[in-house]
């Protein structure tokens, strides 16, 4: 619910701040006091369209702060939450508009898109009047209010998902049909195409290895020479092997004649010639390896030069061959098993079909109980509003060819506003304040079936008498025991059975030639007062306040 209200620099408002309760809260005020303006200023803090003449004269810019208590699972809390604004606490709409036209939104202090404002703003309050066109009076809604009204969410999700399947079976059916095609005209080149690479038979990974082998046996061929020369002169004729052999055993007798001046020497030697033998050692062993049959590196290249090739023709990379031979062999298998599969897609499609049409059509049965039940409901409410001569009428339209997934309904309110008359949508046979009276019906009906938790009633009651006024005012109380209920009212039986009364009125600036709209909330006699003034006008009768203080003692029976 709405908890509090800021507007500063809005028109003839140059600071407000105003606290609500729970219950049912009302505005009264002269005309022109400055209720429309505070209504505009909280519908633009809503998502509203901006407006630079909005800015109160000689200011740059006017701001408007809403904030809201609702629940952490409140459908708000999911808007703002998609939008990645933090939701602890509660929700702050802020909307700054700027002289030039520019305005600003922000979310819990974080800059927003209007759309995202207005979303937010659409599931906290809703604001009827005798000339609002959305709400209850747009077409768009009203198959979700009816199946809110019949409490139908679970099979409006069974249908939907029913058609789900639908579209998926079709779509599945249309691009097999379309690979099918695809295929046949391709059917030659496929076999082919599938003839030579099973034939070649190409793996992944298999042309670098490839290409590393190639070089490395290209290469061999420039080093074994070098290799060989290297070998001969440590182990051929000219071997330096078996002369420092010979000076290592001399040596070695003398070891013990004089081991300090020997010794050293023998180790070096000792030294040299393992190093010298693991050198051979090492130079056989790359000589080995660069040994090969010259046909190898021949088949190497022809397999790599294959592979590439192949890869140019079909315009993949050689890496690529493989998975494109699994896909020509899938393609040739769906022409071969077409017609199989194709049949059984088919039957899945019909079969998912026949699901939905029976999802469907008890949607439709229910709806229509539920149409019957809320033309009743929304009936009985009408004759106190003065409208006993009117009917509500929920019309639905069925087209069993759709595969909506919200049904087969076209669902719209309708009204008969005198016997013998052309029923017709809502918002085009009723006149304003009929429509406002409709409106109030329906909100007291649906009031715990997905409303905003909070509902602005801005003057439905104009031009209504006592009675049926007092009627809209036991309607406004009712529906403010189940949600927030703000109404702008001139009528006294209204502001009587209001929880918080605020009394809007123009006042002089102190220090200058301006006025400014004030809002002042209204204890026990000044109240009094206020609806004594709203019964007898200009001048305030002792009568007119006796009549007051009956209407406000009748409301607390």
């Amino acid at each position: 619910m709405l908890i509090q209200l800021a507007i500063r620099d809005i028109v003839l408002i140059d600071k407000l701040e105003l606290h609500f309760e729970e219950g049912l809260s009302v505005l009264t005020g002269e005309t022109g006091a400055g209720k429309s303006i505070l209504l505009d200023a909280f519908a633009l803090a809503l998502g509203g369209r901006g407006d630079g003449s909005l800015v109160r004269h000689g200011e740059a810019q006017g701001q408007i702060t809403a904030v809201f208590d609702c629940p952490f699972d409140h459908p708000a809390r999911r808007i703002a939450a998609g939008a990645e604004i933090d939701v602890d606490g509660d929700l702050i709409l802020r909307r700054v508009q700027v002289a030039d036209g520019r305005t600003r939104a922000f979310v819990n202090d974080q800059p927003v898109s209007v759309q995202v404002l207005k979303a937010i703003g659409a599931a906290l309050v809703e604001i009827h009047g005798q000339h609002d066109d959305r709400a209850l009076v747009d077409p768009v809604t009203h198959r979700a209010i009816l199946d809110a009204f019949g409490g139908l969410a679970g099979e409006v999700q069974t249908v939907s998902e029913a058609a789900r399947r639908v579209r998926d079976a079709r779509q599945a059916l249309q691009d097999h049909k379309n690979r099918v095609e695809k295929a046949r005209k391709e059917a030659d080149f496929l076999r082919h195409a599938v003839e030579e690479l099973t034939k070649l038979a190409p793996k992944a990974g298999e042309e670098e290895a490839l290409a590393e082998r190639r070089v490395v046996m290209m290469q061999s061929e420039k080093v074994a020479q070098d290799l060989n020369e290297a070998f001969e002169t440590l182990a051929g004729s000219a071997s330096p092997i078996p002369e420092l052999s010979a000076a290592l055993r001399k040596l070695e007798r003398r070891s013990a004649q004089a081991p300090a001046l020997v010794d050293p020497s023998v180790k070096a030697l000792d030294a040299a010639l393992v190093a010298i033998d693991e050198a051979r050692s090492a130079l056989e062993e790359a000589i080995r390896a660069t040994e090969f049959d010259p046909r190898d590196l021949e088949q190497v290249e022809e397999r790599l030069f294959a592979l590439r090739a192949a890869a140019r023709k079909y315009d993949v990379s050689v890496d690529e061959l493989a998975a494109l031979k699994q896909r020509f062999i899938e393609d040739v298998a769906a022409i071969d098993a077409g017609e199989e599969k194709l049949g059984g897609l088919e039957s899945a499609l019909k079969n998912a079909d026949k699901a939905y049409i029976a999802a469907a059509k008890s949607l439709s049965a229910e709806r229509r109980k539920a149409a019957q039940a809320l033309d009743a409901a929304v009936q009985a409410e009408l004759p106190p509003l003065k409208l006993e001569r009117a009917r509500f009428i929920t019309e639905i339209q069925t087209d069993e060819d759709s595969r909506d997934p919200n049904g087969f309904e076209r669902v719209e309110f309708w009204a008969q506003t005198n016997p013998g008359t052309r029923p017709g949508p809502l918002m085009k046979v009723a006149s304003g304040g009929e429509l406002s009276r409709f409106m109030l019906a329906l909100k007291v009906v649906l009031a715990d079936k997905g409303s905003a938790p909070t509902l602005v009633f801005d003057e439905i009651d104009t031009g209504v008498g006592g009675a049926v006024a007092d009627a809209i005012g036991q309607r406004l109380a009712r529906l403010a025991q189940r949600v927030q209920v703000m109404a702008v009212t001139h009528a006294p039986q209204v502001a009587a059975r209001a929880e918080s009364h605020f009394l809007i009125a123009k006042e002089g600036v102190h220090g200058s030639d301006r006025v400014a709209t004030r809002v002042l909330p209204l204890d026990d006699t000044p109240r009094r007062e206020e609806i004594a003034r709203m019964l007898a006008g200009a001048t305030i009768t002792e009568e007119a306040r006796a009549a007051a203080a009956r209407l406000l003692e009748a409301t607390l029976l």
